[in-house]
């Protein structure tokens, strides 16, 4: 186990991955000693313009970092019809509140431009969870911080709904 580590270590490929790695918010509070254990937990996969990285309904079972490229996110509004909901760069992530359930991804993923992405599977962060507890707690940290401000934003959002009372609320969740 070691002999294979220390080969991550000083394999360039592996620390330029790493330096990118370390700017993505889900992974800077990442202790040094365990990142060797998340780097093995991630899978890498390329795209091509076009490839759809997931469906609107697919269960989501990862969380995808964007290493390079351009992929958009977006939503059925209706038979044939999509809504843009945003275009993410290098640095970006997404699909993150498939490490917590099990449930129908809300929007689609496609490749705009020739892309790599990584790949954190549910399954190999419990994984990464039992075997360097430390990464595994920095990443479930910033995964609540991000549900929590989304929640707040929705929250704030929905405000003046919610004071006029339930009727105008349920009409805009109709």
């Amino acid at each position: 186990m070691f002999n294979r580590l220390k080969s991550y270590w000083l394999d360039p490929e592996f620390n330029r991955k790493k330096q990118f790695l370390k700017q993505v918010p889900f992974f800077r509070n990442v202790p040094r000693r365990e990142f060797g254990r998340l780097f093995q937990a991630l899978a890498q996969r390329n795209y091509q313009a076009g490839d759809v990285l997931f469906k609107e309904g697919d269960v989501g079972r990862a969380l995808f970092i964007l290493e390079w490229g351009q992929i958009e996110i977006a939503r059925r509004i209706g038979p044939g019809k999509t809504q843009r909901i945003a275009v993410l760069g290098p640095g970006d992530y997404f699909g993150e509140v498939s490490l917590l359930d099990d449930q129908p991804r809300t929007a689609s993923a496609t490749a705009l431009t020739p892309s790599r992405v990584y790949l954190l599977y549910k399954t190999e962060l419990g994984t990464l969870l039992e075997g360097a507890p430390h990464a595994g707690a920095a990443i479930m940290a910033h995964l609540a911080e991000v549900l929590a401000a989304r929640l707040r934003s929705s929250m704030n959002r929905n405000r003046p709904a919610a004071a006029a009372g339930p009727e105008p609320l349920m009409e805009e969740v109709s």
